[in-house]
C-alpha cells in the first residue's frame, strides 16, 4: 500500500501556467512560483458559485479526515461535470513535525505539491512570522529610545514550530544596552493576530487599516498603544504584500484549489483567507472550504467570525464524522476504535447529533459524510444512516481516500439535493451588542451544551481593560479544546449543563475579535514524546515521511 507521500510523487500535474488558464485566468493575474504553484491577484466581484462548508463531529487524536473529505468532494464534483474549486488553510509546520501531521489531504484526495505545500510552500507563514516578530522588535525598541512609556507590552513574539519552552520566557537580559528584562513569550504563528488579519482582510487598503489599529501595548494613561501610532504600519505592508495572495495548487485530479493562510481553530479562527474563498467563488460554481476541527469550533467561528464581517452566506455545510470517531466518542479506547462494537456507536451518537443540531441552528442544511474504513460494519453504517434522517440530514459514505474523487460521488449527489431544497439565513449565535459575557454564555450553551461561564480574576481584569478601551462589542473567538464539546478533553459525547472557566480574554483589535482563552488551552503547542520529525527525511533527493 502506497503512503501519501508516495501516492502525491507519482501524480502528473498539470503545468500551473495550464491550470491558470484552464480556469479563465489572465496571464497579467497570476505569478507563477515555479512550474506547480502560483499567486493569484484578481477581481473577486460578481461571484458566482455556491460557498460549501466542510466541518466535523468533536475531534479524536487520529484526526477526522475533513481536508481529505473536502478534496474528494471536489473532485467527486468534477466527475459529476460540475465547476469545482477548493479554498483550503495552509498547513502549520508545527503540527508537520508535531503529532498530526500535514494538512493537504491523504490518499487519493490530496492537493499537491504535498511535499511544497506542508513546508515552505510559497513563503506566507515565513512572512507572517517576521513582520510579527518586526513588531516586536520595534515595540521594544521605541521603549529603550525612550520614545514611548508603556505600562504594559500586548505583543508576542510567534514562531512557526511546535515549543514548550517558548510559552513563558523572560527577554533583555544582559544589561541596559540588550533592553529592558520583561516577562513574554511566543505563540505559534498559526495563533497570531497577524495571521487572522491576513485571513480577514478583504484587500490592500483594509491590511492597511486593520494593521494599523493592532493594540501592541497599554501606555501609563491606560489608552491603547498601536502599530499604526508607532509607524509599524508600513514595513509590515512591505513584508506582507506578496503573503496576502491566494495561493492556486490543483488536486490530484486536476481541481483547482486555493491554499492559503493557516490560523487553527482551537487556538483561532480556523478559517482560509478571505481572499481564497472570493477567489473560488469568482472561478467556479462550486466554491468547498473547510474550518477546523468541529462545528462548536471553526464552524461556528466561520459563522459568527468570517461570515458575519464579510457578508459571506454558505450554501449547505457537510459534517465529516466516521465510525471510528463516533466509537471514541461512546467511550472506546483509541486502539480499540477500527473494532466492531455496536453498543459503543450508539453510545457516541450523542455527540453525532449535537453537531447535527448545531449547524441547523445556524439556518445550514447539512449532508453527513461518513469515512469510511475497510471492515467498516454495515450494520452500524446502518445505525449511522437512520439516525441522520431521523434528525432531518442527509447522508452518505465517502471512500475518498482510497478512491478519490470517485469515491465521494454519493456525497457529491447529496450536496446537489441539499442545496436544491436551501438553507435559511445565517442565523448568528449572538448579537454584536450584547456584552462580552453574553456573548461568550451564548455560544457556550447553544453550541457546547454548558450552563454557566466563570471568570478568572485575570480575565476579569481583562475585560474591564476592553470595556475601557471601547472594543466590547466585537465578535468573540473561543479556544478551547477541539476532543469535546466542552472545555475539558475527557469529556466525551456530548457534555451538558457545565460551566466553562475562562481563564483570560485577548483583544485582536487589528483582526477585529476577542480571543477568550478556556480550561488549559496553550497558545503555543508542545511536542509529543515521539514527534513526526523523526521520521521525515529526504532520500536520493526526494522527501520521506511526510503524511
Amino acid at each position: 500500500m502506497l503512503t501519501d507521500i508516495e501516492i502525491a510523487q507519482q501524480a502528473t500535474l498539470i503545468p500551473i501556467d495550464q491550470l491558470a488558464k484552464k480556469i479563465g485566468l489572465k496571464e497579467e493575474e497570476f505569478i507563477p512560483y515555479g512550474r506547480d504553484k502560483a499567486k493569484v491577484e484578481i477581481d473577486t466581484s460578481n461571484p458566482k458559485g455556491k460557498l460549501i462548508l466542510v466541518t466535523a463531529t468533536s475531534g479524536m487524536p487520529a484526526g477526522s479526515g475533513k481536508t481529505t473529505t473536502s478534496i474528494a468532494l471536489a473532485q467527486a464534483l468534477q466527475k459529476l461535470g460540475e465547476s469545482a474549486c477548493l479554498a483550503l488553510r495552509e498547513p502549520s509546520l508545527g503540527p508537520s513535525f508535531g503529532m498530526k501531521g500535514g494538512a493537504a489531504g491523504g490518499g487519493y484526495s490530496q492537493v499537491v505539491p504535498m511535499e511544497s505545500i506542508n513546508l515552505h510552500f510559497t513563503g506566507d507563514f515565513h512572512a507572517i512570522t517576521a513582520a510579527n516578530n518586526l513588531l516586536a522588535a520595534l515595540i521594544d525598541n521605541a521603549k529603550h529610545q525612550g520614545q514611548v512609556e508603556l505600562k504594559e507590552v500586548t505583543w508576542r513574539r510567534v514562531l512557526d514550530v511546535n515549543d514548550r519552552s517558548l510559552r513563558d520566557i523572560v527577554t533583555g537580559l544582559g544589561g541596559l544596552a540588550n533592553g529592558t528584562p520583561a516577562q513574554t513569550g511566543f505563540d505559534i504563528t498559526a495563533a497570531s493576530e497577524l495571521m487572522a488579519i491576513i485571513c480577514l482582510a478583504d484587500g490592500e487598503s483594509d491590511l492597511r487599516a486593520r494593521l494599523d489599529r493592532l493594540v501592541v501595548g497599554i501606555k501609563k494613561d491606560g489608552s491603547a498603544y498601536t502599530c499604526g501610532e508607532l509607524g509599524a504600519t508600513g514595513a509590515l505592508m512591505a513584508l506582507l504584500k506578496d503573503a496576502m495572495l491566494p495561493n492556486l495548487v490543483q488536486t490530484l485530479e486536476g481541481v483547482p484549489a486555493f491554499v492559503h493562510g493557516g490560523p487553527f481553530a482551537n487556538i483561532a479562527h480556523g478559517c482560509n483567507s478571505v481572499a481564497a474563498t472570493r477567489a473560488a467563488l469568482k472561478l467556479a460554481d462550486w466554491a468547498i472550504t473547510e474550518a477546523g476541527f468541529g462545528s462548536d469550533l471553526g464552524a461556528e467561528k466561520f459563522y459568527d467570525i468570517k461570515c458575519r464581517l464579510t457578508g459571506l452566506q454558505p450554501a449547505a455545510t457537510v459534517l465529516v464524522t466516521s465510525l471510528k470517531a463516533l466509537k471514541w466518542h461512546g467511550g472506546v479506547a483509541l486502539p480499540e476504535i477500527g473494532k466492531p462494537n455496536m453498543e459503543a456507536l450508539k453510545a457516541g451518537l450523542p455527540n453525532l447529533r449535537a453537531h447535527i443540531k448545531n449547524l441547523q441552528n445556524f439556518g445550514q442544511q447539512v449532508v453527513v459524510s461518513l469515512n469510511h474504513f475497510f471492515g467498516d460494519p454495515e450494520d452500524e453504517i446502518e445505525v449511522v444512516r437512520n439516525e441522520c434522517k431521523a434528525l432531518g440530514a442527509k447522508f452518505a459514505v465517502s471512500d475518498g481516500f482510497a478512491k478519490g474523487g470517485e469515491g465521494a460521488v454519493d456525497v457529491a449527489k447529496e450536496l446537489i439535493e441539499a442545496v436544491k431544497e436551501g438553507s435559511q439565513p445565517l442565523q448568528f449565535s449572538y448579537n454584536l451588542d450584547q456584552t462580552v459575557l453574553e456573548k461568550i454564555q451564548e455560544v457556550n450553551t447553544k453550541v457546547y451544551g454548558g450552563k454557566d461561564v466563570e471568570f478568572s480574576p485575570a480575565a476579569q481584569k481583562d475585560l474591564v481593560k476592553i470595556d475601557a478601551l471601547g472594543f466590547s462589542k466585537l465578535p468573540i473567538c473561543i479556544a478551547k479544546t477541539p476532543f469535546s464539546l466542552s472545555h475539558e478533553p475527557g469529556w466525551k459525547g456530548a457534555p451538558k449543563d457545565f460551566t466553562l472557566p475562562v481563564q483570560r480574554l485577548i483583544l485582536n483589535a487589528g483582526a477585529g475579535f476577542i480571543v477568550v482563552t478556556t480550561g488549559a488551552i496553550m497558545r503555543m503547542p508542545g511536542l509529543p514524546k515521539k514527534p513526526a520529525a523523526y521520521s521525515i527525511d529526504v532520500v536520493n533527493g526526494k522527501f520521506v515521511g511526510l503524511s
